[in-house]
């Protein structure tokens, strides 16, 4: 087995997880994640985001929902790296995806969100609680 995921939901699949353990090679990485964000989070996510696109103008004018998506992931204090772009003529900003935030991490985005909409008057749609 080269990759493979297990979502620690029952007893049965602890027990595929501790074996997979114990006849793991040497070397073999093993992570641990917290649940991931939901898909009612991400939906919310792109709701908001397209509100803030549509009614908020930044530095140099309007922004995509996926320009907010990437300002407000840099603003949760996750790592970011700078690099140069292959022509050297630019710089790249390698972030992580949001598909990869936890539940907790999305609902912190999503009150970031809201706090920020409350300060430029964002009138948010109705996108669940």
């Amino acid at each position: 087995m080269s990759r493979a995921t297990l979502i620690l939901a029952n007893k049965s699949i602890r027990d595929r997880a501790k074996h997979w353990v114990d006849i793991a090679e040497d070397g073999t990485r093993v992570e641990f994640k917290k649940p991931q964000r939901t898909l009612d989070q991400n939906a919310r996510m792109w709701a908001m985001l397209t509100d803030i696109a549509r009614q908020v103008e930044w530095s140099h004018g309007k922004m995509s929902a996926d320009d907010w998506k990437l300002v407000f992931l840099d603003a949760l204090d996750r790592e970011t790296r700078v690099t140069f772009s292959l022509d050297g003529k630019g710089l790249v900003v390698l972030t992580q995806s949001s598909s990869d935030l936890s539940k907790e991490e999305m609902s912190n985005m999503i009150e970031l969100m809201l706090a920020f909409g409350a300060e430029k008057g964002v009138v948010f749609g109705d996108h669940g609680p």
